[in-house]
């Protein structure tokens, strides 16, 4: 497989020296989006590189390939490119809803058009969740749409369809989150609930510093500064199928430092001591590692375990269901309830925008509403009694 360099209109493009069956050269000519300046010309060579040896292995796409199949080939590009959980999530998504219904209907990439998937979305719509389980969110069909969309921003670069028909798609609104979550009195009762239980001391840091399930699991040693009286969030565990731990958060935002409170010290010295007990009773046995929340053995305690049992700990217990996640949501709750700003909780949520908190969080609970208006109508109607009385002394 041969090929080269091309300017055209002033930018880059690697044009493949394919042949058809009789033998007679059709290049191929693919944009590298790259302008020609001298800058680029490396970067350039390297898309012309990669192309060739995509070329090699197989992937001989042309507008004429069916979408399915370009799909896959999205897939096999967006490697190394995104973290590897994103692309199982991908994988995941598209081998189950776009995948399957395009390859039945055998439509070319050439033939993606508005209509086509109007309909493709409309299909989910009207099924629902392939489990038979209720809707596809509107949340759902977003995640589906940008795979789309992401497959049809390929061709059009690759200069393969003229544009996007994926663009002007029609879906619903998203819905409004809404949260659950428990109140200060609801919280005291979980904890009087979980005493001695495996997971009381992960719950009660879960809850104080409202951490995703990644961030806690995530927590080492190494982000525990006695000295400086600082806990930082700075590592995850992810589990999708197959166990992610990473040296970094979901956002910027999300890496923060918290203060040490006497009673979050005074947990993680306890964890300490046990580990150190268990360390000497599994004696060759123990599985060495940096993490705090584990087993006796070391043996780090994995993401699906913490929501299974939490969902059982609050069966066993008669207590309202929530998700694991929404201990989070509890604890911004009770920051907002204890008059804490919008922006207090958005560095302590640590979210990219406080429009996202404003999103989530923006509620109170019926007890403080009543608080709130009790308050104004006093101020409001004090005042007016307090200008009747000044009315009536000045006359």
């Amino acid at each position: 497989m041969t090929g080269s360099l091309q300017i055209k209109k002033d930018y880059y493009y690697a044009v493949i020296n394919l042949y058809n069956d009789g033998g007679e050269r059709k290049p191929k000519w693919i944009s590298t989006g790259l302008e020609a300046k001298s800058g680029n010309k490396r970067k350039a060579e390297v898309f012309l590189r990669q192309k060739l040896a995509e070329f090699e292995q197989g992937y001989v796409i042309s507008s004429d390939t069916l979408f399915s199949d370009y799909v896959e080939y999205w897939l096999k590009r967006k490697k190394g490119k995104v973290e590897e959980l994103t692309l199982d999530g991908y994988r995941k998504l598209a081998k189950i809803r776009v995948i399957p219904y395009f390859k039945e209907k055998k439509i070319k990439l050439i033939n993606m058009s508005r209509h086509e998937l109007q309909s493709f979305f409309d299909k989910i719509i009207y099924d629902g969740k392939l489990d038979g389980s209720g809707d596809y969110s509107p949340n759902s069909l977003r995640k589906v749409r940008n795979i789309v969309n992401q497959t049809l921003d390929l061709a059009v670069k690759e200069d393969l369809i003229p544009f996007n028909p994926c663009m002007s798609i029609d879906l619903p609104k998203m819905e409004r989150f809404e949260s659950s979550y428990y109140s200060s009195e609801q919280i005291k009762t979980l904890f009087n609930a979980i005493q001695g239980d495996v997971l009381e001391n992960l719950i009660k840091i879960t809850t104080l510093y409202g951490l995703r399930r990644s961030e806690v699991l995530g927590i080492k040693w190494s982000c525990i500064d006695f000295e400086g009286n600082k806990l930082i969030i700075k590592h995850t565990v992810v589990q999708s199928g197959k166990i992610y731990r990473k040296d970094n958060t979901k956002n910027q935002s999300s890496r923060r430092a918290f203060a040490l409170s006497q009673e979050a010290r005074d947990i993680f010295m306890d964890i300490k001591r046990e580990e150190k007990h268990n360390r000497l009773m599994f004696k060759g046995g123990y599985i060495e590692n940096d993490y705090v929340f584990k087993w006796p053995n070391g043996d780090p305690i994995k993401p699906d375990y913490v929501s299974g049992h939490f969902n059982t700990i609050l069966k066993k217990n008669n207590l309202p269901h929530i998700r694991f996640h929404e201990l989070r949501h509890s604890c911004a709750s009770m920051l907002l309830n204890s008059g804490f700003t919008l922006k207090d909780v958005q560095e302590y949520m640590g979210h990219a925008d406080i429009q996202m908190t404003a999103n989530i969080y923006g509620h109170m609970d019926p007890s403080r509403r009543i608080a709130l208006t009790a308050n104004l109508a006093h101020n409001i109607f004090s005042e007016k009694n307090n200008a009747a009385e000044r009315e009536v002394i000045s006359v």
